[in-house]
């Protein structure tokens, strides 16, 4: 009879404990992303330089249908690759010059460029295989701790309302 009660008490105590724990994730638990700075002026900055490269890939897009086994049309896609990798490569290298003023941002934002460079590293590595392949190669992207590189860029993008700065899809032939 005593070992009932003790059984039931400790089980009403388990469920006391996970009820709580429950509460506290819903309800308490701070809501704060891992990726948002408190820097505003920065990311507007970051936001314009984005823009300005994303202007740019918009107005070179070439649309026309193309046959990913002609080698010819592979090497002119290359060039549009090159050209919009530069204009990605000069909105980062942009942003890299200038430092948010929260320690936050000061601590994250070189990890973001960094990814940003492998991520454009990859795109240059598309290009050379773009030119060199008789049929479409596939564009492979580095992943970090198993999700893909141009996702971790993006989710910091989208926390810190920089939409302009997620790694763009262009890629596609």
């Amino acid at each position: 009879m005593k070992r009932t009660m003790f059984v039931r008490i400790g089980l009403t105590l388990i469920c006391g404990v996970i009820a709580a724990m429950w509460v506290y994730a819903f309800i308490f638990a701070p809501r704060e992303s891992i990726n948002k700075i408190g820097d505003e002026a920065w990311k507007a900055r970051a936001q314009a330089a984005c823009m300005l490269a994303e202007d740019q890939r918009f107005a070179m897009q070439d649309l026309t249908e193309m046959d990913p086994n002609d080698s010819s049309a592979l090497k002119r896609k290359a060039i549009f690759v090159d050209k919009a990798t530069d204009s990605l490569e000069a909105a980062i290298n942009k942003i890299a010059k200038d430092t948010p003023d929260d320690p936050k941002g000061q601590a994250i934002v070189p990890a973001w460029i960094a990814d940003y460079r492998t991520y454009i590293k990859d795109r240059r590595a598309f290009a050379v295989a773009l030119r060199t392949s008789t049929r479409r190669p596939f564009f492979a992207e580095t992943e970090v701790e198993g999700v893909p590189i141009s996702e971790r860029i993006g989710k910091f993008a989208r926390e810190n309302d920089m939409k302009a700065c997620q790694p763009p899809l262009d890629l596609s032939v």
